[in-house]
């Protein structure tokens, strides 16, 4: 699977501009050191991302609270299987610090590992729909992995859990 099929899609039918487009592209490489990072601080293989060639906005329902995913952790259905994949939003790629994109590939890994533990225990139910960022954030925290339990990179669970105390939106 290519990761940027998408993105050179868009920019293919001039929906990217040639400028942000490249600028993706190049800096890919960030995304693929997070992974390998993440990797080998877990022991355990990343699993499939994309990136998606828009920003993902989030709205609780009944509630005038926007939030913007700039990455999230989906499960999916391909060839007859589940498959859960890592869908990263470009403004991320383009214009995300180095730190705090590899924190959030962490992020979604933990919810990656999370999902998978759910699913061999089939303990598959529809997460709870919440009425404003405040409770999403709550909720998100609740179905992750303890990021210490995960990773044995100093640096990227200072990322984790400096930068984002509080979780993410």
């Amino acid at each position: 699977m290519d990761p940027l099929l998408k993105v050179n899609e868009a920019h293919k039918n001039g929906v990217l501009s040639d400028k942000i487009h490249s600028l993706i592209v190049k800096r890919f490489d960030i995304i693929l050191e997070g992974v390998s990072r993440i990797e080998k601080a877990s022991g355990i293989n990343f699993p499939l991302a994309y990136v998606e060639p828009s920003i993902v906005i989030s709205q609780p329902s009944g509630s005038f609270d926007y939030g913007i995913l700039f990455a999230r952790t989906l499960p999916v259905i391909a060839n007859e299987r589940v498959e859960i994949i890592i869908q990263i939003t470009a403004p991320l790629v383009a214009y995300g610090l180095k730190g705090t994109i590899h924190a959030i590939l962490a992020h979604e890994f933990l919810h990656y590992l999370e999902l998978v533990k759910r699913m061999s225990k089939m303990e598959m139910v529809s997460d709870e729909i919440t009425g404003n960022l405040f409770e999403s954030m709550y909720a998100d925290t609740t179905r992750l992995f303890e990021p210490r339990s995960v990773f044995d990179d100093k640096t990227l669970l200072l990322h984790i859990t400096k930068k984002f105390p509080e979780g993410f939106p």
